[in-house]
């Protein structure tokens, strides 16, 4: 056996196993996890995670999940806790505690100061009738044959099957508690993602350049307002309001055309059925727009229909959004 079908063979046999129990999962997806998730839609405070060694990074990458899908959520690791910052839990919070064996000095630690203090303890943990399990006022058994790792030490297989239930915990959440993509873009105010679900053609629009003929502009005229303003594009008016759109390709059709420039006014070649959008309409949509029709650019306008500018396919793909 070659040097790379060894490693293929472990790189397969790692993703086998997890995806395995992984999908074995589905049978704690139970009346029990039902009630965890009745009981964590109805928290007042906050969800918070805690967790030692790979389990306590699997912790914190649940907490930022939750925190992204509408439910407060903090990390706390679990040594830190007993060493001075069990404050911040709240009576009102309930404590998810990630272990792959269910068993510590900390586990226990913790869940004496939260039985004194009224505060239920959610576990997770791979171990049942472990300690985790006895403590915990609900217990989710993610039971695995093996770690992946092969002298099955090394949180593998565990970690994953934990991120999985994490992840069916939070996707839950925000499905019952009707979290939508604008409360999610209230979330992600930056990044592309972000960006796709907030950024609206008013925030491309550049009021320094607004190009703009009348019907009765000469030919020579219309090319120095689309020349000027590098749009490839200009807006016909008339009485201020949009009546065309005249391209740089409507102008080289004219050339093409070999007529009397001289006698061409803004009329004579506009398009007179120009796309126009609302400056509330999302930068994504209209992008999708452009590409699906093949054009450049579109104009935009105010809800009384005022002409407020020009957004370029460019403008939009420069603010790191794109559309497949």
């Amino acid at each position: 056996m070659t040097n790379q079908q060894i490693i293929k063979n472990i790189a397969l046999d790692t993703i086998h196993l997890e995806s395995k129990s992984v999908s074995d999962l589905s049978s704690i997806i139970d009346s029990n996890f039902c009630n965890i998730i009745d009981l964590l839609k109805e928290c007042q405070g906050k969800i918070v995670l805690t967790g030692i060694g790979k389990s306590a990074i699997i912790g914190m990458k649940i907490s930022a999940t939750l925190n992204s899908t509408g439910s407060k959520s903090i990390f706390l690791h679990l040594g830190d806790a007993l060493h001075g910052d069990m404050g911040v839990i709240g009576r009102e919070d309930v404590v998810i505690c990630v272990s792959k064996s269910g068993e510590s000095d900390e586990i226990i630690s913790l869940s004496n100061h939260l039985t004194k203090n009224k505060i239920l303890l959610i576990g997770i943990s791979c171990v049942k009738n472990s300690s985790l399990d006895k403590l915990s006022t609900m217990f989710l058994h993610t039971k695995i044959n093996r770690e992946a790792c092969h002298n099955n030490l090394a949180p593998t297989t565990s970690s994953t099957c934990h991120l999985a239930i994490g992840d069916a915990i939070a996707m839950t959440l925000q499905k019952i508690k009707g979290f939508t993509p604008n409360d999610f873009s209230k979330y992600h105010p930056s990044g592309s993602l972000g960006k796709k679900l907030s950024l609206s053609l008013k925030n491309l629009i550049d009021e320094t350049r607004k190009p703009i003929v009348e019907k009765s502009s000469s030919f020579l005229k219309v090319i120095d307002e689309i020349s000027s303003n590098m749009y490839g594009a200009t807006a016909v008016l008339e009485e201020n309001t949009i009546i065309g759109i005249i391209t740089d390709g409507d102008i080289r059709r004219v050339i093409e055309k070999k007529q009397n420039i001289e006698n061409i006014s803004a009329l004579d070649f506009m398009n007179n059925s120009p796309k126009i959008m609302n400056q509330s309409t999302l930068a994504i949509e209209a992008l999708k727009h452009m590409k699906e029709n093949s054009i450049s650019q579109v104009l935009i306008a105010n809800d009384n229909n005022k002409y407020l500018g020009i957004v370029h396919i460019l403008d939009i793909i420069k603010q790191g959004i794109s559309y497949e």
